[in-house]
């Protein structure tokens, strides 16, 4: 059983478990952290889910991330996220958003990496493939794929930073 602290929109903590799978209470929320890995090439890394997952199973996805667990903060919950589901152990994480969703308050971050390329690792039910897409190519598979409908306003503060090489300035 997967246990989240529930928050309020504001990101206060209200001392109570939120329990994957359940219901959300109305006004309450959890954390949701998404990591976007840009090499230091250029590339981006996209992730391919799990065919067993609920969610979008089979596809690729722009970022790793996932839910925190109980009695972890946003930037803890990214990096666990980020090397549990790429091998990928950060030195800096660059938060790019803070954003609300239906029952999530999103945190969006940047990781620039000079790691090997080929040394990906995969998570057991979660990843079963990964690709490296230049800038162009990782423009041109943004622009055609449906899947990323769900989350496109949050993807586009990450397109905004490729496509435009700039620095991100991030608003808590």
């Amino acid at each position: 059983m997967e246990k989240w602290d529930a928050y309020l929109e504001d990101g206060t903590p209200v001392g109570r478990d939120l329990i994957r799978g359940d219901e959300i209470p109305e006004g309450l929320f959890h954390l949701v952290c998404e990591i976007l890995v840009r090499h230091r090439d250029g590339s981006i890394l996209l992730m391919q889910r799990a065919y067993g997952k609920e969610v979008y199973p089979g596809l690729y996805e722009v970022s790793a991330g996932g839910s925190a667990l109980k009695g972890e903060n946003a930037d803890e919950a990214a990096r666990r996220e980020l090397r549990e589901e790429t091998g990928i152990v950060a030195k800096e994480l660059k938060p790019v958003y803070r954003c609300i969703g239906k029952n999530a308050i999103y945190h969006g971050y940047l990781c620039e990496t000079d790691c090997d390329k080929q040394a990906i690792t995969l998570q057991k039910d979660e990843t079963i493939a990964f690709m490296w897409l230049s800038k162009k190519d990782f423009m041109e598979y943004y622009q055609e794929r449906k899947e990323f409908l769900a989350h496109t306003k949050r993807l586009g503060l990450f397109v905004d930073i490729i496509q435009n090489e700039v620095q991100c300035d991030y608003e808590g």
